[in-house]
């Protein structure tokens, strides 16, 4: 009798699992909210907007581009700051200005700021290190060393930025194909990955998120088309993407974020769209279109021609940042950041039919059990 019993429950734990795993799909949609900048050299224009974050104020801090002379050398009075909108979109100030000097900018690139202290830190290219502000926009100091120019790619220094619960900072070398490890000082402590083609190597790390869930990370690796997952000791997880413009195809991811669920914001810059997926990397949905202006070659100024403003209408996808169900997206040559709601990023049930289907299955279960409880009485008047 005892055995009867036992395989009754059984067959009830397996019942209840059934409807629990029919309400395990996740659908998450973009659509447009608004847009941050305009294109230009002014105040609070933009060109070229590499990274981009977003405080605890709800304010947007935005590297904003290299500025040049006609004849190509250095300007530093054009760009080469950090600007600052706040949570209306409306131009509020800027961080750093152009030079070669402490605190001063030749590029700025990626940034985010520790969510400990407070500080900014900015990736400063031609410089080669990163800059370290405090929340009053004060600089602190800078550190890092980084690959230089590589033949065949247009960016090379810090990219990607992120921090671990502990406080470390983490930090792209996209020349040197590796992520370095540094203490909130700028203290090198070790670095992850090495040059190639094989999991655990990269070819132009760009976008770099640690998850808020998992404490992977998340690396888009540019130049070999794949967005590749580490776990927290920085051993190869999976890998998944392939050049191309398909679905869960990239050409030349660079931003990524990751939300609370962890699902992966990807911006696949050539295709001109975002691309978003489930943490095992399946694809989930895309959104944006490109421009039909082609982008502009060295030496032409920082924009398509012509621009194409509409909603959803990339010239490259670049920097991202994601705070509060929104996504903030670089429109790498429109001078602009299009902000995108981001619903349905929780688990949510599926389809009535499949629900339907598996209360089905826990009635034919309940079937069960009746018949199995009247064999016990059966038994029980037997013995």
């Amino acid at each position: 009798m005892g055995l009867v019993k036992n395989f009754s429950l059984a067959i009830l734990g397996a019942g209840f699992t059934v409807l629990a795993t029919s309400v395990q799909a996740k659908s998450v949609t973009l659509s447009f909210d608004r847009t941050i900048g305009s294109p230009g050299f002014a105040p609070g224009q933009l060109f070229v907007p590499q990274g981009i974050t977003v405080d605890d104020s709800g304010n947007t801090l935005i590297s904003n581009g290299r500025g040049l002379n006609p004849d190509g050398t250095f300007n530093p009075n054009i760009g080469n700051k950090v600007e600052v909108f706040n949570p209306q979109g409306n131009y509020i100030g800027a961080i750093g200005e152009g030079g070669k000097g402490p605190g001063q900018f030749d590029e700025p690139s990626a940034l985010e700021i520790d969510p400990q202290t407070g500080n900014l830190y900015v990736g400063d290219v031609f410089n080669n290190r990163v800059n370290v502000f405090d929340r009053q926009g004060k600089f602190i100091n800078s550190f890092g060393e980084f690959g230089g120019l590589i033949p065949g790619r247009a960016f090379f220094g810090p990219s990607g930025v992120t921090f671990d619960k502990t406080g470390n900072v983490y930090i792209g070398d996209f020349s040197g194909d590796k992520i370095n490890k540094y203490t909130k000082d700028g203290k090198l402590i070790s670095s992850i990955g090495t040059s190639g083609t094989k999991p655990g190597q990269f070819q132009g790390p760009a976008g770099l998120r640690i998850s808020p869930v998992s404490g992977n990370f998340y690396v888009s690796d540019q130049f070999n088309n794949r967005v590749q997952v580490l776990d927290p000791e920085g051993n190869s997880l999976f890998t998944f993407g392939k050049q191309g413009s398909g679905d869960g195809e990239f050409n030349q991811p660079i931003g990524l974020e990751v939300d609370e669920f962890e699902n992966i914001y990807v911006a696949d810059s050539i295709n001109s769209r975002v691309q978003v997926f489930d943490k095992n990397g399946k694809f989930l949905t895309a959104y944006g279109k490109p421009a039909a202006a082609a982008p502009p070659q060295l030496g032409q100024p920082p924009f398509g021609d012509p621009l194409d403003l509409t909603p959803g209408t990339f010239n490259w996808t670049g920097g991202t940042s994601y705070k509060d169900g929104k996504l903030y997206v670089g429109d790498f040559f429109q001078g602009r950041v299009q902000v995108l709601n981001v619903e349905g990023r929780r688990q949510v049930p599926e389809s009535s039919s499949a629900l339907g289907l598996a209360l089905l299955g826990l009635g034919a279960v309940t079937v069960t059990l009746r018949k199995r409880g009247q064999l016990e009485k059966e038994l029980q008047k037997q013995c």
